[in-house]
Formats: structure tokens, sequence, C-alpha cells
């Protein structure tokens, strides 16, 4: 169970990692738009937690080029800021969720392990 956690806010994404590896969870994470990339590329997440707010490359940029060339990876979109827009554009180019912060770390749990399952559920298809 692959998830990488992608938010600039590093403190997020320390504590997100710890969350979920305590879950027995192999987590990686990064702070930029280019980093996610490079980490998607070489550690192949099931599940992509994807803040949208970020400087230089934003997770929307950042989902468009992991669903171009990873289809099957699943995406949850989270941010602070709720706009019709940004959830249309986010469902549009693939997304699999779309989460607003603060976190309910429950509902957060619920729906990774779900996408996980769901991609298990297809291989078996």
């Amino acid at each position: 169970m692959k998830l990488l956690i992608v938010d600039d806010e590093i403190e997020i994404c320390d504590f997100l990692k710890s969350f979920f590896e305590e879950r027995n969870y192999e987590v990686k994470a990064a702070s930029s738009g280019q980093a996610a990339l490079t980490a998607v590329e070489q550690f192949k997440p099931q599940v992509v937690l994807l803040d949208i707010k970020m400087p230089v490359m934003d997770g929307i940029q950042v989902l468009g080029a992991v669903k171009k060339k990873f289809p099957r990876t699943k995406v949850i979109m989270v941010t602070a800021l709720e706009t019709r827009d940004k959830i249309e554009e986010c469902l549009r180019l693939g997304a699999d969720n779309y989460i607003t912060k603060p976190l309910s770390l429950e509902y957060l749990e619920n729906d990774v392990r779900e996408k996980i399952e769901s991609l298990a559920g297809s291989n078996t298809s």
C-alpha cells in the first residue's frame, strides 16, 4: 500500500506521513509539484494526496501530468479553498476525490483505503 503525500507545507506532509505509516502504509512525501512528479515516477504510489495550492507548479498541473502518464493512480485532491470551478477542473482531469481542509483523518483514511481496494479489485477482473 503505497501513498504519496504532496503539500508545500512540510508540517502537513510530516503529520500525514506519520499518521499513515502508523497504519502500515509505505509513504513518501513531496513538497513541490516537480518533486511530486519525480516521486510518482520512481515510487509508483497507488494513491496520491495532492494539495492544489502550491507555488510554481500547482496541484492541478501535477494532477494532469500524473493522470496522463499513470491513469490508474488514484489522486485525492486536498485544499483549503473550495470553489466549484476548481472542483470541476480537478474532476475533469481525472481526480478521484476532492477533500477540503481541515481534514477529517477518519474520512481520509477510509477514502485512501477504498481507493487502494478498488485498484486491487480491478486487478482480478
